[in-house]
């Protein structure tokens, strides 16, 4: 009788999955255009703002106005898509391609209840999800449990995406923290948008693998108590890119050749050196607690071929009082399979938020 390590087999199939979509050349690797020169050394000033030198002191954030058209509406629910100008200011936007100026949303809200009532969780983009369909599906069934949906199309995605970026394979380093800093911008916006505006009762954030490192960061850097959810995440970008299959994935003698005719001839593990250096700043550990740390809840997979389980529990140390759940699976097979786990967590979360104080 054979005996399959099932976890062996997940492991595998992140491998296999890794393969056929970063080892072949059917799409450009990540960075083939370099590092970004300046906009690099931009972005690296701009992140370091981010962390406040005042315990708890975090910037307000800026109030959006969407522009709503109904997609569709029914008995029990209804469905707008949202256009807003990037709050992000004038030093991020010249870096933004002009096609990620204006954001866009879905918002997904059951109907028949006052908004005071109701939870709002914001969905973050994961890696290469360019559309609203999946994270509509994702948080459709909470439609019951009174918890609306808002679903951020992310910068260098879908209508967003550069004419010269071909799917999620972003040109330079540069874009990847461009697209975090400028979705942590949208997505406070929004969650301020839902309590000042929209007058909901709580509010979450949450996202898979990328979207979650994202969903941490707002999590962290809201001035309000918000549930934080990330799914199948690391607590930073040098671990997808420099120890995951991403590293596959990444134009290393493209950087390298970037260096070499601006500074000086590497080798390629001091051009890896250089990246981990840059992507550092996306190291969610650094980032403060947020403000109710019983309702940040992690879901990770147990044999993630993407993301190794010491990312995980480096999170959860950094933030006490955070809790992790495991998942039997790798990272693609989980995200395939494990809805109703996410959805668990979404609820969980947002119930562990005390409900918000009615204005008389």
């Amino acid at each position: 009788m054979v005996t399959v390590n099932l976890g062996m087999l997940h492991y595998i199939l992140d491998h296999v999955y890794g393969a056929f979509v970063h080892r072949t050349k059917i799409t450009p690797p990540f960075f083939s255009r370099g590092w970004g020169g300046t906009k690099l050394e931009l972005l690296e000033r701009l992140i370091t703002q981010l962390f406040p030198e005042v315990e708890g002191q975090n910037w307000p954030p800026s109030l959006i106005q969407p522009i709503w058209k109904t997609v569709w509406e029914t008995q029990n629910a209804c469905l707008r898509e949202g256009v807003f100008r990037t709050p992000c200011d004038e030093q991020l936007l010249s870096a933004l391609p002009p096609e990620s100026h204006n954001a866009r949303v879905a918002f997904l809200v059951p109907k028949s209840v006052p908004p005071q009532n109701m939870a709002c969780v914001v969905h973050l983009a994961g890696t290469g999800d360019h559309t609203f369909e999946r994270r509509l599906r994702l948080g459709g069934p909470l439609l019951k449990q009174n918890i609306a949906t808002m679903v951020l199309e992310s910068p260098f995605y879908g209508q967003r995406r550069p004419l010269l970026q071909r799917g999620a394979k972003l040109l330079c380093v540069s874009d990847l923290l461009l697209l975090g800093r400028a979705t942590i911008e949208e997505a406070r916006s929004l969650l301020y948008w839902l309590d000042s505006e929209a007058g909901f009762g709580k509010m979450g954030v949450c996202g898979l693998s990328m979207g979650g490192v994202h969903a941490a960061m707002v999590g962290s850097l809201h001035p309000t108590p918000v549930a934080t959810l990330p799914f199948l995440s690391p607590h930073s970008a040098v671990v997808a890119f420099c120890e995951g299959i991403l590293k596959h994935a990444t134009a290393w003698e493209a950087l390298r050749e970037d260096l070499a005719a601006k500074e000086a001839a590497m080798t390629l593990e001091e051009v890896r050196q250089r990246m981990r250096n840059v992507l550092s700043l996306t190291d969610v550990t650094r980032f403060p607690i947020p403000k109710n740390p019983n309702a940040i809840i992690f879901v990770a997979a147990t044999d993630d071929g993407y993301i190794p389980k010491h990312s995980v529990l480096e999170l959860q140390k950094a933030w006490p009082g955070s809790e992790v759940r495991w998942v039997t699976g790798g990272h693609v097979s989980s995200f395939l399979l494990h809805n109703d786990e996410f959805r668990k967590a979404i609820v969980d979360g947002l119930n562990r938020l005390e409900w918000k104080e009615p204005i008389l």
